[in-house]
């Protein structure tokens, strides 16, 4: 099996490792009927993965479909897929077939198979487990020899576990997963990337192609790249052209790209609209975490230096703020992190650490609170479901309702 063949053949740039075994597998399991199910980002060229394994098959002479899932409308996808009988519903004035019928011995490429209804999806699963299907409006049972490859960008376990995708059919469905990698995760290729799309618009336009300072490229490959290869052919054709430079500089590049909110650590993804816990409320647990460490290192500082006040001479004339040791002193000074990363010499006094509760904040409190409200609202008051959100036992949640008298 030769890669750069099929990479040629099927017009793909790149070298990322994750990207040739994608392509390995494709070939590797084309000989086969094996359902297979495709998983990546949106916009990472997830679709050439079937063509290359229906090119590769004993299907090759077949026919072969590609069809959007989610930009059919809910009420027509199962007479797409499956036909419908005439008069079966309202606008059916003759019996149509479906593409499960028409592409009998070929292969389908079902994309976004995520966003299929559950209905559909039942019908779906009858279809890969025997190869029955029913069209819509009839009772009569029809046979088809289709082989299935799905794609999607939903996070499919997460939506079994919301009721919006069958277990049973996922199982089917993965019979031989293959991962496209996105963009961000193939540095190395997104500078043979931008060199193939402007030179392919130089060629178009008759414009000599863009090139990137070494300070552009960085940028270029430190970006995120949200919408993955889409994403950067339409910023490498907008750059093309609208400027007359063709040395881009980071100034320049910057105009084109939009602002990378990802740039800093994810603390949490929001998976749907309707999600109620933010950014912002995660920013805040993590916060408490860390206050309560500090909770737990000042007990056990104030136990250290409670000893060593006790095992003081009774006539010294030092009082016992100034027998108090920093800190610094009494935690390791290897290569292991010290408070001294992170506080004044000031700060890292015991006295500091020891009885000020009162210079605790409240807003910390009353955030707490509050992001113990949005996940209770958000799972009906499941106060299981709360606690493995906010990543506390439920425990510690019931105590943390009982203290802030949280109505449910």
């Amino acid at each position: 099996m030769d890669i750069s063949a099929i990479k040629q053949q099927f017009k793909i740039i790149g070298n990322d490792p994750y990207l040739n075994r994608a392509i390995e597998i494709a070939v590797q399991v084309a000989a086969t009927d094996l359902t297979v199910f495709i998983n990546g980002e949106s916009g990472t060229g997830k679709d050439v993965i079937p063509q290359i394994i229906h090119k590769n098959s004993s299907r090759k002479h077949g026919a072969y479909f590609a069809i959007n899932c989610g930009a059919i409308p809910e009420g027509t996808i199962d007479s797409e897929l499956f036909g419908h009988e005439k008069g079966a519903f309202t606008g059916a004035v003759e019996t149509r077939k479906g593409y499960f019928e028409v592409a009998d011995g070929g292969t389908l490429f079902l994309d976004e198979v995520g966003e299929l209804p559950l209905a559909t999806q039942a019908r779906l699963l009858r279809v890969l487990e025997n190869g029955e299907f029913i069209k819509v409006g009839s009772s009569k049972i029809q046979k088809t020899n289709v082989r299935v490859v799905a794609a999607t960008n939903v996070n499919i376990p997460v939506a079994i576990e919301k009721g919006k995708f069958r277990a049973d059919l996922y199982y089917r469905l993965n019979t031989m997963p293959i991962f496209v990698p996105p963009l961000r995760e193939r540095k190395d290729d997104i500078k043979l990337l931008f060199r193939k799309f402007t030179a392919d618009i130089a060629e178009k336009y008759k414009m000599p192609p863009l090139q990137l300072t070494p300070e552009a490229l960085i940028m270029l490959e430190n970006y995120r790249w949200e919408g993955n290869i889409r994403q950067l052919k339409n910023v490498t054709e907008q750059i093309s052209i609208l400027e007359k430079e063709r040395m881009i500089t980071p100034e320049i590049l910057k105009r084109y790209l939009p602002e990378d909110k990802t740039s800093l650590p994810i603390l949490y993804k929001n998976n749907t609209a309707d999600d109620v816990i933010s950014d912002r409320d995660l920013l805040y647990k993590v916060l408490f975490d860390m206050r309560k460490d500090i909770m737990e290192l000042r007990a056990t500082v104030r136990e250290l230096s409670e000893n060593k006040i006790n095992n003081t001479s009774p006539d010294s004339s030092l009082s016992a703020s100034q027998h108090i040791t920093p800190i610094t002193t009494m935690l390791p000074h290897d290569n292991m992190t010290t408070p001294e990363d992170y506080f004044s010499d000031q700060d890292i006094e015991v006295e500091f650490l020891q009885d000020k509760q009162d210079s605790e904040s409240l807003s910390l409190e009353d955030k707490e609170k509050e992001v113990i409200q949005k996940a209770l609202i958000k799972y009906k008051g499941k106060r299981k479901d709360a606690a493995k959100e906010l990543g506390i036992s439920e425990r510690t949640l019931y105590r943390k309702i009982n203290e802030y008298n949280i109505e449910l």
